[in-house]
C-alpha cells in the first residue's frame, strides 16, 4: 500500500469513528509530515479537534483513535501519543520503499484521477500594441505552470489568451503605425499623444511598406489596423512560444461586437438595475459590492471596458466550464467588483470565477535595479530576460514565488553556476544522477524486497512518496510555488544522500537498489521540472 492510500485510509477511519460516536459528522482530518523524524513520519491533531464534541480529554480521544488504527489492516509500525493529544505515526519501511517500483513502472506517477472539472484558464492577455513586459513574463510563467499542474492533477484545462483588439487602443495602434509608415516615406512624424512609440511599431510600418509599397493613404486606416494587429499578435505568439507558453485559443474581443456586447447590455437593462445620468447609461454595481455605480455606455456612445469584459465572461460560463481562473495584473484590482457585480446580476455563479492578481517585479543586476532594456531603451521585457539569462531561470524564479507577493529578480543569481542558484541546484541533481549511471555498466533490475537501502534514504523515500499529495495541493490551492519548494527539498535530500551514502559498491544487489532509488529521484525531478516549464539536463 502506497503512502497516499495509507493516509487516505487513516483519514477515512478517523472520520468514520467520529461519526459512529456522534462526535462530529464532518470534520477535516489533517495529516502532516513531522519535522522531527524521531517523532514518527506523520502526525495528526484529530484528537484535539474532536475532544470538545466528544466530551473527553484529547488524550482519551487519542487513545481510542490509536486502538482503532492499530486494529486496522494498515502498515503502521508504531503510534505515539505526544503532548496534549498529538498522534504520531510511524509506518513500515515497505510503505516507502514500494514507491521506488511505483515510480519506475508508472509513467504517470503523481497524476490524479480525472475529476470531471473543466477549467478555463486565461492569462497574459496582453494588448497587441507592444512587446511583452516583465509582468506578462511573470503571469505567463504562473499561468502555464498552473495549467500543467492542473492537467497532471486530473483537471481538464483550456488555456485562453484574450486579445484586446476591439477598443480605442487598437485605433491608436493603427494611427501610430500610419505615422511611422509615412515617416518612412519622408513625411513628418505624426502620432497621437496616446499612441505607441516602441521600436516594434517601426518594424510593422516597414513590413507594410514592403507589402504595399507607397500605395497606402490616410484613408486606409483599416489596413493599418488589421494588418498591424495581425503582425503584432504574431510577434507576441512567437515570443511566448520561445518562452514555452502556448494557448489552446486566442479569443478576439472584436468577435464580441456587435451581437454579444449588445445582448449583454440588453440583459443588464432587463434586470432593471440600470439608469441614465448625464446622457450615459449606468449600472448599479454599488449594490453588489462595488465602491460606486459604473458607466456602461458613455455620453458619446462608447462602451466602457467592463461591458465587453462582461460579455466575454458570459461566453466563458456559457461554454460550460466549471471553474474560470483569470491571471491579471494587480492594476486590475478595481475591475473585479464591477465585473462580478454585472455577472451576478445576470445570474451567473461568480463563486466559480477566481481571479489571481500578480504583483510587481523588480529586476536587479550588479546590485542595481534595472528598469530599461539595453536593446530597446524601453521598460525591460520578456525578450530581454530570455536573451540575458535564458528561459529556465526565468520560469523557475517566477514559479518559485507566490503570485501575490512582490518579488525581486536577481539576474546575477540566475546566471550563477553554483548551489546558490536554485534552478542550477535542482538541475544539477538530475544531471548528477545521470553521471552516476554513466560510470557503471550495471543494468537496473527489478527488486523483490529492498534490503540494502539504508535508513539514510528515509527522507528521500518519504519525499518521493509525497509527490502526488504535493501536486494535488499545488493544483487545488493554485500555487505552483508549492512544487518548486518540493523540487528544492528533493534535490537537497538527494545531494545530502549522495554525500553520505555510496551509490555504487562491490555488492551488485546493493548497487542495484541504490541505482533504482536514484533513478526514481531523477524521474520525479524531471517530471516536476517539466510542470513548471524547466528542462532537466542530463549533463551540465
Amino acid at each position: 500500500m502506497h503512502l497516499t492510500s495509507v493516509l487516505d485510509h487513516i483519514t477515512a477511519l478517523i472520520q468514520e469513528l467520529s461519526a459512529q460516536h456522534q462526535w462530529r459528522e464532518h470534520f477535516y482530518c489533517e495529516l502532516t509530515p513531522t519535522k522531527d523524524k524521531t517523532h514518527g513520519d506523520y502526525a495528526t491533531n484529530a484528537a484535539m479537534i474532536l475532544a470538545n464534541a466528544a466530551g473527553m480529554s484529547p488524550r482519551d480521544v487519542a487513545l481510542m483513535l490509536k486502538t482503532a488504527l492499530l486494529e486496522a489492516d494498515l502498515p503502521i509500525q508504531d503510534i505515539d501519543i505526544a503532548g496534549p493529544g498529538f498522534i504520531n505515526l510511524t509506518f513500515d519501511k515497505q510503505t516507502f520503499t514500494s514507491v521506488i517500483d511505483t515510480i519506475l513502472t508508472d509513467e504517470h506517477y503523481g497524476a490524479g484521477p480525472p475529476n470531471n472539472t473543466k477549467v478555463l484558464l486565461e492569462y497574459v492577455s496582453a494588448n497587441p500594441t507592444g512587446t511583452l513586459h516583465i509582468g506578462h513574463a511573470r503571469g505567463g510563467a504562473y499561468g502555464d505552470s498552473l495549467a500543467r499542474i492542473l492537467t497532471k492533477a486530473g483537471y481538464t484545462v483550456h488555456k485562453e489568451f484574450y486579445v484586446n483588439d476591439g477598443g480605442q487602443q487598437i485605433v491608436n495602434l493603427a494611427h501610430s503605425i500610419m505615422g511611422r509608415y509615412f515617416e518612412l516615406l519622408g513625411h513628418d512624424l505624426v502620432i497621437p499623444e496616446d499612441g505607441y512609440f516602441g521600436t516594434e511599431i517601426i518594424d510593422v510600418a516597414r513590413q507594410l511598406l514592403k507589402t504595399h509599397g507607397e500605395q497606402l493613404t490616410t484613408h486606409d486606416t483599416s489596413v493599418f489596423q488589421e494588418e498591424g494587429t495581425a503582425w503584432m499578435l504574431k510577434a507576441l505568439q512567437a515570443d511566448l512560444a520561445r518562452y514555452g507558453v502556448t494557448f489552446d485559443a486566442w479569443f478576439r474581443e472584436r468577435s464580441l461586437y456587435p451581437d454579444a456586447v449588445e445582448a449583454t447590455v440588453q440583459a443588464l437593462q432587463d434586470t432593471h438595475q440600470t439608469y441614465m445620468f448625464e446622457d450615459a447609461l449606468w449600472l448599479k454595481t454599488s449594490e453588489l459590492g462595488d465602491e460606486k455605480d459604473r458607466v456602461m455606455i458613455t455620453s458619446d456612445q462608447r462602451y466602457t471596458y467592463f461591458v465587453p469584459d462582461t460579455a466575454y465572461h458570459r461566453t466563458k460560463f456559457d461554454r460550460g466550464y466549471d471553474t474560470l481562473i483569470n491571471v491579471w495584473g494587480a492594476d486590475h484590482h478595481g475591475t473585479i467588483p464591477r465585473l462580478k457585480a454585472s455577472l451576478q446580476l445576470l445570474g451567473y455563479p461568480v463563486d466559480r470565477l477566481e481571479i489571481e492578481l500578480l504583483q510587481m517585479v523588480k529586476v536587479y543586476q550588479h546590485g542595481e535595479e534595472v528598469k530599461m532594456s539595453k536593446r530597446s531603451g524601453q521598460a525591460i521585457g520578456l525578450v530581454d530576460l530570455i536573451d540575458e539569462v535564458g528561459v529556465d531561470p526565468i520560469r523557475y524564479f517566477f514559479a518559485a514565488r507566490a503570485l501575490s507577493s512582490p518579488m525581486e529578480l536577481d539576474l546575477d543569481l540566475a546566471l550563477r553556476k553554483t548551489n546558490e542558484n536554485p534552478v542550477y541546484y535542482a538541475q544539477y541533481a538530475h544531471a548528477r544522477i545521470h553521471s552516476i549511471f554513466a560510470k557503471t555498466d550495471q543494468s537496473v533490475a527489478p527488486v523483490t524486497a529492498y534490503e540494502h537501502v539504508s535508513a539514510l534514504a528515509h527522507p528521500l523515500l518519504m519525499t518521493l512518496s509525497e509527490y502526488p499529495l504535493v501536486l494535488q495541493e499545488a493544483a487545488s490551492k493554485r500555487i505552483p510555488h508549492r512544487l518548486t519548494h518540493y523540487i528544492q527539498q528533493l534535490a537537497s535530500q538527494f545531494h545530502q544522500y549522495y554525500n553520505d551514502q555510496p551509490i555504487l559498491s562491490d555488492d551488485p544487489a546493493a548497487s542495484n537498489e541504490q541505482l533504482r532509488l536514484i533513478q526514481a529521484v531523477a524521474t520525479v525531478l524531471k517530471d516536476a521540472l517539466s510542470l513548471i516549464g524547466v528542462q532537466a539536463p542530463e549533463r551540465m
